[in-house]
């Protein structure tokens, strides 16, 4: 009877076996972190003088801050780095990004921060389309797996940022971001070599020396630094995609081509008509017509008249079907 009970137990299947193992680590993993934070749970004066240390690096303030242009207003804040440096030293804390499924052309994704002392947790749950919009080649849809990957990291980077930054208290945050500008502004590089970097890093965004001096509205070599550190802030934004180039700088127009409309290439093709042929002669009114209105041309038709209303050149073709006054316009027609 025992042997029969054993043959009838179900047994597990691989997958379903290595599902059980996987999940039964990361429940004690998570225990396990839990209990050494309740035991070595952080020091708070300690953890904001590391956070201040820390922006206290030229490296890490430059990327600490964007900024972007909404509602014709300026809005900054602290980047995705400065916030992984302050989850870094503040302790205790479990944060990261994962894809939680891919198909139909998208991804689920999972960013959260949680604070294990605490027990308190930040987590949001988005899709990520694998398509691109751009201005120039429109929207397409991403194919390489890399394309794919990178999307689904930039989108979940700036939902991690929020995560994180709902966790650590606000003063702190706003702290540190004071920190990073003062290093900034003492440690700020207007030097050739610091100008000729900060070049460098916008040409590769597509932004050119010309609009960068026309937005400081100085030459580039008398740079303040203020203005480095602001311009720094339009960097980190750029870079983030949290802005583009035309938020900040006048768009250069494209030169204009060399081809002419319809219209001008039609004009141009009359003014040497009317070069080429002799003027007609004017020819009288038949006899017995006196008082009728008459046809009778003052200018010759293949040419073109400055067409007293708004002193447009126009021909006789243009003028007849399009002008409302034709009839009355004494350059065409006498009564």
């Amino acid at each position: 009877m025992e042997n029969q009970a054993l043959y009838n137990a179900p047994v597990a299947t691989a997958p379903q076996a290595l599902i059980e193992t996987t999940s039964q680590r990361e429940i004690a993993e998570v225990q396990a972190s839990i209990m050494l934070a309740k035991k070595f749970p952080r020091d708070i004066k300690a953890a904001i003088d590391n956070i201040m240390v820390a922006c206290q690096r030229p490296a890490l303030a430059e990327a600490a801050i964007y900024s972007y242009a909404r509602g014709g207003s300026e809005i900054t804040g602290p980047s995705i780095r400065l916030a992984e440096a302050m989850a870094q030293n503040w302790g205790n804390l479990t944060f990261g990004i994962r894809e939680l499924e891919q198909r139909n052309g998208e991804s689920t994704v999972e960013a959260f921060c949680w604070d294990l002392q605490t027990n308190t947790r930040q987590v949001k749950v988005f899709q990520v389309k694998h398509v691109r919009h751009t201005r120039n080649k429109g929207t397409y849809a991403l194919e390489d797996p890399r394309d794919i990957y990178e999307m689904t990291a930039n989108q979940g980077a700036r939902r991690l940022r929020a995560c994180i930054l709902g966790i650590i208290p606000g003063d702190i945050v706003e702290a540190a971001v004071d920190e990073c500008e003062a290093t900034m502004k003492a440690k700020a590089d207007t030097g050739p070599d610091g100008v000729k970097k900060l070049l460098a890093a916008f040409v590769a965004l597509g932004v050119s020396k010309e609009q960068i001096e026309k937005r400081i509205q100085r030459r580039i070599d008398t740079i303040t630094a203020a203005q480095m550190v602001g311009l720094r802030k339009i960097y980190n934004s750029l870079k983030d995609a949290m802005s583009t180039a035309g938020d900040w700088f006048e768009v250069e127009s494209p030169p204009e081509t060399a081809k002419k409309t319809g219209t001008e290439a039609a004009k141009e093709a009359l003014k040497s008509k009317a070069k080429d042929k002799p003027k007609e002669e004017q020819k009288s009114p038949p006899e017995g017509a006196q008082g009728a209105r008459t046809t009778t041309t003052t200018v010759d038709r293949a040419e073109m008249t400055q067409c007293p209303e708004d002193g447009e050149e126009r021909t006789y073709g243009w003028c007849k079907s399009e002008c409302p006054t034709f009839i009355d316009c004494n350059n065409w027609v006498t009564k």
